[in-house]
């Protein structure tokens, strides 16, 4: 389908990432402007707050964008999000009569900070991509035994830490912990050296479900209320030391970057493909009930102090194994209580190519082949000044689907107090 025109220029741009047909949900601030929600359009942030305060926007009663995140409108449900996104589409479209209502309310983008769009809840992340899972497999047990032998018939996951979901632009500390050469006899104390990313799509819970009570596949998709790029900062070494026999955990929990502007499902409709080819068949509560995965371009670019960013690796959502719809069926599926605001982080996104590969760990096959910088310097696990850029859109015809990107710059590790 071809772009939507909006009054609002810069929304026309073929290569922006904001056109009428994303209207994607974030959390601003500028110097006489406390945090408040504001959807993205064009280069401009259309005030929430006042739209509703004045009327312009009116779903229920009660207040929902008073408070500075979007959790007060997932909990609405889907009924209330199409209902919004339709006064959107009618106050920002070409020859809106209501225009000069709106205007007024536009805040230049430049001008704004941007915040966590929403409250995370509780945080899981994934393993759903077959060629990452492949190849990080391949680096630590062999070829043979690369996938575990629940990999084709579950999505794995691992309980994660919402404390420190961060929004982008957020510098990263580095993380201190346990490590243990392969040659020690004892493990030692301090930074990690193996700093890493994981390229990731993040999809947020917008209604959950009770306590006890499983669902369905197509139940699971319509309580998702959108996405993020994600960014699950890594302590290589850390982990492998402590993961067995219970998975990440401080290798996690430092750090997990989110991008700025929730992308709605319905913005990403268009764009829905199917998984790759079944291995093995899914039971059927887990078997696909039509596409469920998004044809989302995706890249990661680094860049090393004072120096320009490249880009190193490109890859596509659509490379997941398992859907976000299928990681919410399955976590649920125990009877877990999934709440507003709960955040699924897809594991890393890889393709097949080494070009593709959404972590340093691959892409530098654990250390064993650098990457090679313009400016020079070489890369085989992430140092402290570098900054890492997560893009992501999906490509309409004659538009696109921004994320806006997810970046977060590495500072040095703390002293630990005495």
């Amino acid at each position: 389908m071809p772009l939507t025109k909006s009054w609002v220029t810069a929304a026309n741009d073929p290569d922006g990432p904001f056109p009428l047909d994303n209207l994607p949900y974030g959390v601003f601030s500028t110097d006489t402007l406390d945090p408040r929600p504001g959807v993205a359009i064009g280069d401009q942030i259309l005030d929430m707050a006042t739209a509703e305060s004045t009327g312009l926007v009116q779903l229920t009663e009660l207040p929902l964008f008073d408070a500075p995140y979007w959790n007060e409108l997932m909990e609405e449900g889907p009924a209330v999000w199409a209902a919004l996104r339709d006064r959107l589409t009618s106050l920002l479209k070409d020859g809106a009569p209501e225009r000069a209502k709106v205007e007024p309310l536009l805040v230049p983008m430049a001008e704004a900070e941007l915040h966590m769009p929403f409250m995370v809840c509780e945080y899981t992340d994934f393993y759903a991509g077959r060629h990452h899972a492949t190849n990080v497999g391949t680096i630590f047990r062999g070829a043979d035994n690369a996938l575990p032998p629940n990999w084709l018939h579950i999505p794995i996951g691992y309980n994660g830490r919402a404390s420190t979901v961060v929004v982008s632009g957020t510098d990263i500390t580095r993380p201190l912990g346990q490590t243990k050469a392969p040659d020690a006899e004892s493990p030692s104390f301090g930074p990690c050296r193996r700093l890493d990313i994981e390229l990731e799509l993040g999809a947020i819970v917008g209604t959950g479900n009770e306590m006890g009570e499983p669902i369905t596949l197509d139940q699971a998709d319509a309580m998702i209320f959108g996405y993020v790029l994600l960014n699950d900062w890594s302590a290589r070494d850390i982990q492998a030391w402590e993961y067995q026999p219970l998975g990440p955990f401080q290798a996690k929990a430092f750090a997990t970057s989110i991008s700025p502007w929730i992308v709605t499902k319905a913005a990403l409709e268009p764009f829905r493909v199917n998984a790759p080819e079944r291995l093995k068949p899914l039971l059927p509560y887990l078997q696909d009930t039509g596409p469920m995965c998004y044809n989302i371009a995706l890249e990661v670019e680094m860049a090393p102090p004072d120096g320009e960013a490249q880009t190193i690796a490109r890859t596509n959502a659509r490379e997941l194994y398992y859907s976000s719809a299928q990681q919410l069926t399955h976590h649920a599926l125990c009877g877990c209580e999934m709440n507003t605001g709960d955040l699924l982080g897809s594991g890393t996104i890889s393709g097949p190519e080494k070009d593709q590969r959404g972590s340093l760990l691959e892409l530098t096959w654990s250390g064993k082949e650098p990457l090679h910088l313009s400016d020079g310097t070489a890369r085989s696990f992430i140092e402290d000044g570098d900054t890492l850029t997560l893009k992501g859109w999906a490509q309409g015809d004659g538009y696109k689907i921004g994320f806006g990107d997810c970046t977060g710059t590495i500072l040095p590790a703390p002293t630990m107090p005495k």
